[in-house]
């Protein structure tokens, strides 16, 4: 019996610049769950890739009720448990001026996808925008990360399961275009 095709997932585009680094933004609704998840475990994924150099990462959100906070904290406590570094997070505000500074910017849902698009000033800024889980080849049609905010803990533990596996795949597309140190 033939094994199903896994989909094909999406490519980053190239640098906007000629600095040194790669950005990425990872964009959420408060910037206390999902985003600041994947910007945690982006950070040591790509540490443990040795990208650490060539990549840097953050994340924001399209809302702001939580700007300046700390991560949620059963977020945080999902992490932790996993050996993540959840302390240094503080909420910020994704803005316009935001895709001057970032070569990829990741929408955890649908929604923050719309939202940010038309923040874009151009075309080349809204091609910079993609879905987070486009990347994820467990995705399937559902490219949402679900919005664990107001469930159980259950949903934190989906998130991060979510969210590093897809991480495990951005690190291979970006690896493929990274710039040299």
């Amino acid at each position: 019996m033939m094994a199903e095709a896994l989909p094909s997932l999406p490519s980053v585009p190239g640098p906007r610049g000629t600095g040194p680094t790669y950005s990425i933004a990872f964009v959420c609704l408060g910037n206390i769950c999902r985003s600041p998840t994947a910007e945690a475990v982006m950070t040591r994924k790509l540490a443990e890739a040795g990208l650490d150099r060539d990549v840097v990462v953050s994340s924001s959100g399209t809302g702001t009720w939580h700007l300046g906070e700390a991560m949620d904290r059963r977020a945080a406590t999902t992490l932790a448990a996993h050996g993540y570094d959840p302390t240094r997070h503080r909420a910020a505000l994704f803005e316009g001026d935001g895709f001057a500074e970032h070569d990829l910017v990741l929408a955890m849902d649908k929604q923050n996808f719309h939202d940010i698009v038309a923040m874009a000033s151009d075309d080349e800024d809204g091609r910079r925008v993609q879905m987070f889980r486009a990347f994820d080849p467990l995705a399937g049609d559902e490219l949402d990360v679900p919005d664990p905010f107001y469930g159980a803990q259950g949903g934190f533990d989906e998130v991060l399961a979510i969210v590093e596996r897809t991480c495990d795949a951005l690190v291979d597309a970006v690896a493929a275009i990274r710039r040299p140190s």
